[in-house]
């Protein structure tokens, strides 16, 4: 299985440099990881201490920050190695004040798994929620090196448990120790005799709960909010804009709205621009405008809207109307404001549990975005305990990250 599984990764790695010819996200790893060794090289020496964790992209990263933050304290000396499979997550995150060096992983081939460990040789290694690698793990177990992975959740139509699986199995299996997010995927695991887990929770409940310690303020937006009930549309999409847009159009409320785009190319928000009767401002623009004749802000820039949230009456969060997958809903529900999604959420068991709380509302289709928006607008106290359900729900799940450092330390 291991040689069809190499095979089958130089067959991606052609694949992908062909398609980087053509896709500048993808041109992007590719390019990162071949410099991914000469930075090793230069900037880690052989009797460096250690630690390495990796997250597939930024939404990843952001589960397992706590855990790397507490670890750094823990460890103050040793030095930080965070990769990135992702670009979307390692554009963004290459200069984390938590590392010492941020890398795009290479592909997950012998020869470079062997490489990369020999360079970062760390004491322990970290992966989050999903991305399981069997020449990386392999290399690792080789070193009897510690392995963790956190924040992990699991569904049937994963492969590990299909007939075809059994190289992701035991690639599972050979982490020191796995913590769930959830009763189910325990289950899961131990149906296929994998019983080294702990339900520890979701991290990103211990990291949305961080948002609350420090200032959310933003210049300009408390101009542009004055009193008014403000609606954030967080990580939108063309599918949510289309309902979006149509209830902006045709609203008469005297609210005024926030979109996070997901894109933030400057072709697509102007499409998105030209396609709203209502007056409204990027955010690069805030500085040079009178922000109180406008009831639209779009943020044209990356990394702001934890800190938007903080502004929100009402949250909409995108990528559950399409298929592009559902944004971080607890973002928003730490600041008790009641939040509005797409239907497409099955994999989001959060989702389902604020949904149940009363903290969450799910739509599909246009109809059902405004009765719900225009009920939460019209009544105050449905709105403050609908965001009072989501902001309890954040308090009663938090506490993962206790639990793994507690083994950590061990």
């Amino acid at each position: 299985m291991l040689t069809i599984y190499n095979i089958l990764t130089y067959i991606a790695d052609f694949h992908i440099k062909l398609i980087a010819v053509f896709n500048t996200k993808m041109r992007l790893g590719v390019i990162g990881r071949k410099e991914t060794f000469n930075l090793l090289k230069s900037e880690l020496k052989s009797d460096d201490k250690t630690f390495w964790f990796h997250c597939a992209s930024l939404g990843e990263y952001e589960q397992g920050l706590p855990v790397f933050e507490e670890i750094k304290k823990d460890h103050p000396n040793h030095k930080i190695v965070i990769s990135f499979f992702s670009p979307s997550g390692y554009e963004v995150k290459k200069n984390s004040p938590i590392a010492d060096l941020v890398v795009y992983l290479p592909l997950d081939t012998k020869k470079n798994a062997e490489s990369f460990i020999e360079l970062v040789h760390p004491e322990l290694v970290i992966f989050v929620k999903y991305e399981i690698w069997p020449n990386y793990m392999r290399a690792l177990n080789q070193k009897n090196v510690r392995t963790l992975l956190i924040s992990a959740l699991f569904r049937d139509d994963q492969i590990h448990f299909k007939w075809y699986g059994k190289l992701m199995r035991k690639t599972l299996g050979s982490f020191e120790h796995i913590f769930v997010q959830d009763q189910d995927s325990k289950d899961k695991l131990e149906s296929i005799d994998i019983d080294h887990v702990t339900v520890s929770g979701d991290t990103r409940f211990d990291r949305v709960s961080q948002q609350l310690k420090i200032d959310n303020s933003l210049p300009g937006i408390d101009a542009f909010k004055q009193n008014k009930v403000c609606i954030v549309c967080g990580s939108t999409w063309p599918d949510d804009e289309d309902l979006l847009v149509e209830y902006i159009n045709s609203t008469s409320k005297d609210v005024i709205f926030i979109i996070a785009p997901h894109n933030i190319k400057l072709k697509q928000i102007a499409e998105l621009q030209k396609r709203l009767k209502k007056q409204s401002i990027l955010y690069s623009e805030i500085d040079d405008l009178d922000v109180s004749l406008y009831q639209v802000l779009i943020i044209d820039s990356i990394g702001l809207l934890s800190k938007i949230y903080s502004y929100a009456d009402i949250a909409y969060v995108g990528g559950a109307i399409g298929n592009t997958g559902l944004h971080n809903t607890l973002e928003p529900a730490v600041f008790g404001i009641p939040i509005i999604i797409g239907n497409n959420h099955i994999k989001f068991p959060e989702a389902k549990e604020l949904i149940t709380t009363g903290g969450m509302f799910s739509i599909k289709n246009s109809i059902e975005l405004n009765t719900i928006l225009n009920k939460l607008i019209d009544n105050e106290v449905f709105r403050a305990d609908s965001g009072n359900n989501g902001r309890k729900f954040i308090i009663e799940n938090g506490g993962a990250v206790v639990q793994i450092m507690d083994y950590i330390r061990k």
